[in-house]
């Protein structure tokens, strides 16, 4: 009998053949399977504003991705502008951004450029539904992976009523809404 406390040469081995069997199966695991992350799927999103309130991160890491090859680059665009409002200028109670976080740029008569500030945008997806209801659908919402702390259990993807959160591989990390466009890293 070996004393409390003290290991002898079997318990080493089979510790050790322990540790490097589940490693070994651990590193063939992490070799077969690529990394994954999350985003949100543009053809399921509801704009319900849960990614502005749910993430972990302040302001969220869901931002406004604008599709430049959709836009219709027009004056009178239902992402920028209230639907309500009197006129097409540029004054604060027109937008309908709460943030401000949409850059109108004048182009040539009639067509605007419309650019997301992300450091502005919280991913509250106002201008997204703007632009689904009155426009083009070129804003859609994302997962900006460098702001992204891709938590295990994504808070917003628990919370999203439309199951529009799903992991998608990390060298394919966005998805994009037009059919021109393609995964892009």
């Amino acid at each position: 009998m070996k004393p409390k406390g003290k290991r002898d040469r079997r318990d080493f081995v089979r510790g050790a053949a322990a540790v490097l069997i589940g490693g070994a199966v651990l590193s063939a695991t992490r070799s077969r399977s690529p990394r994954w992350v999350w985003q949100i799927d543009p053809e399921k999103c509801t704009q319900c504003g849960r990614c502005a309130t749910h993430c972990v991160l302040a302001p969220s890491a869901v931002k406004c991705f604008h599709s430049y090859s959709i836009c219709g680059y027009c004056d009178l665009c239902g992402g920028y502008l209230r639907p309500d409002a009197k006129s097409r200028n540029t004054g604060a109670e027109n937008q309908l951004c709460p943030t401000a976080a949409i850059k109108r740029t004048y182009i040539e008569d009639p067509y605007f450029q419309y650019t997301i500030d992300e450091d502005l945008c919280i991913g509250c997806g106002i201008c997204v539904e703007g632009c689904d209801v009155f426009g083009n659908g070129s804003m859609y919402l994302q997962v900006k992976h460098n702001l992204c702390v891709n938590c295990n259990e994504c808070a917003i993807a628990r919370a999203c009523p439309s199951d529009a959160f799903e992991r998608v591989p990390a060298s394919e990390p966005y998805l994009l809404k037009s059919d021109r466009e393609r995964r892009v890293s």
